[in-house]
């Protein structure tokens, strides 16, 4: 997806194309995605390439969006903005997990403790609506249920009414 925005520069303000997509953390290639969507742009494919996989290499196995910026095109210049990846991306990698449960109400796909879940929430947190760490640790259950991962053995639903009356603390 090409998107074009402004972007003030030193000059008045320029038209700068911005490119987002999802790349394979530490696997970015000149294939597709990456060449289809830049090389049109005229760009140095290998050092962009270069820059996203060191970006993005503590995010190894999972999806990261990525976005170039190409900040001047005249000059070719770039700029690589990497995100988070998706909350259930973050629970798999940190439990250890190929995907989540098929039916998730018949079998599950594994079992997160309170501090996995607190450690996901922390790496979330700029990305989210949360406005503290419990609100962002019961966004992260949220994402259990639909994995079919339990929480400390109980089910999420549970688990989230728990910290609700206060009976567990986060």
């Amino acid at each position: 997806m090409i998107t074009l925005a402004m972007h003030p520069g030193t000059e008045g303000i320029k038209m700068a194309q911005t490119v987002s997509l999802m790349v394979e953390g530490g696997k970015a290639s000149t294939g597709p995605p990456l060449g289809p969507a830049l090389g049109p742009l005229g760009l140095n494919m290998g050092e962009i390439v270069k820059q996203i996989n060191e970006k993005t290499k503590s995010f190894q196995g999972m999806q990261v969006p990525v976005s170039v910026i190409v900040t001047d095109p005249a000059k070719k210049l770039f700029e690589i903005k990497v995100g988070i990846p998706p909350t259930s991306a973050l629970l798999k990698k940190e439990l250890g997990i190929e995907s989540g449960a098929a039916k998730r109400k018949e079998a599950v796909a594994g079992n997160a403790t309170l501090d996995q879940i607190k450690s996901v929430a922390k790496a979330k947190m700029d990305g989210m609506l949360a406005k503290d760490l419990k609100s962002a640790v019961m966004e992260v259950i949220g994402s259990c249920v639909s994995l079919g991962v339990t929480v400390e053995g109980k089910d999420p639903k549970e688990f989230q009414k728990l910290i609700k009356d206060g009976s567990i603390k986060v």
